[in-house]
């Protein structure tokens, strides 16, 4: 990775609903344009994520999606209204973005949340698009869902019993992140389902051979809006319907250089996903290397790809 810089210019953008969305501009000003798309969701970005690209040739783009990092309002309040804030806000936030730094096209770069919040931005908005780099990648269809909150737990089966039992009894057996999603929303109950649900989120990436539990994680400020923008997402499949299905519809972006970078370890998200992405994506091109989700091995191939794209 790049050595670390800071950003030449910075702001929040009014995009409506009450909400203002943190950006800033690192890098070359007269450089290619790429935009950084963090996880989650809920996730937000720190500065490390200036280091993907060559600041001599890009114009690098971060911001934090609404109600995190340091957007506002922060989801994690309660009297937050988290019913403006979907899957078509973000990708609307995103174009009113590029619009506001006048800039024609760019590369997007996603993780995790942001590889699917990327997807489904270059589907509606190809044109705007220069290529795609994803690492960690998921699709956040019903099934990998349902994969992550309840499927897992056959490989984590006693964590897995801890994270469902915090839920009550007769919500066990339903959609899980919509059933904390509630707790979550009542004074009672909020601070103790942030806990049971980012212990789980920290279980279920902890295969990587690398991985060090996260010190956010225990920042409860950060864990709350974390835990209620995920489970606000989970709950509602992502704002995605059967017809928004991101790995069927991933043909539209032929034409548009894709590089998607995941680990075979990952059962956060399975390698499935990334496989039929490539597969259903002419011209893309899939790096398989044996980390966990977001492995630190994947750093040098996502630079690779910006470098041959810079």
């Amino acid at each position: 990775m790049y050595s670390p810089i800071e950003p030449y210019d910075q702001g929040m953008l009014d995009v409506g609903d009450g909400n203002q969305v943190y950006w800033e501009v690192s890098g070359n000003p007269a450089g290619k344009a790429a935009v950084i798309v963090h996880g989650g969701p809920g996730g937000g970005a720190s500065g490390n994520w200036r280091r993907y690209h060559d600041p001599e040739a890009y114009r690098i783009v971060l911001f934090h999606q609404r109600g995190c990092g340091r957007s506002t309002p922060d989801a994690g309040l309660l009297e937050t209204d988290l019913s403006v804030n979907t899957t078509r806000h973000l990708i609307a936030d995103m174009e009113l973005l590029r619009e506001h730094l006048n800039i024609d096209t760019w590369q997007l770069l996603g993780v995790s949340w942001g590889s699917t919040l990327s997807l489904a931005y270059a589907q509606q908005h190809r044109d705007r698009v220069s290529e795609v780099i994803l690492f960690a990648v998921t699709a956040s269809r019903r099934k990998e869902l349902e994969w992550i909150t309840r499927d897992v737990g056959r490989i984590f089966p006693q964590e897995w019993e801890r994270f469902r039992d915090a839920v009550p009894v007769q919500d066990r057996d339903g959609n899980l992140a919509a059933a904390y999603a509630k707790l979550l929303a009542d004074p009672r109950t909020r601070d103790e389902a942030a806990r049971a649900w980012c212990e789980w989120e920290e279980a279920h990436v902890s295969l990587d051979p690398a991985f060090r539990p996260s010190s956010r994680m225990q920042d409860p400020v950060f864990r709350m809006t974390f835990a209620r923008l995920v489970t606000h997402y989970w709950g509602n499949d992502c704002f995605l319907s059967e017809e928004d299905d991101l790995v069927e519809r991933v043909g539209l972006l032929e034409g548009i250089p894709g590089v998607l970078v995941h680990g075979r370890l990952d059962v956060s998200g399975p390698l499935v996903t990334a496989w039929e992405l490539h597969r259903n994506w002419p011209g893309s091109e899939l790096v398989v290397v044996d980390e966990g989700h977001g492995g630190s091995g994947m750093q040098a191939h996502v630079v690779a790809a910006t470098n041959r794209f810079r």
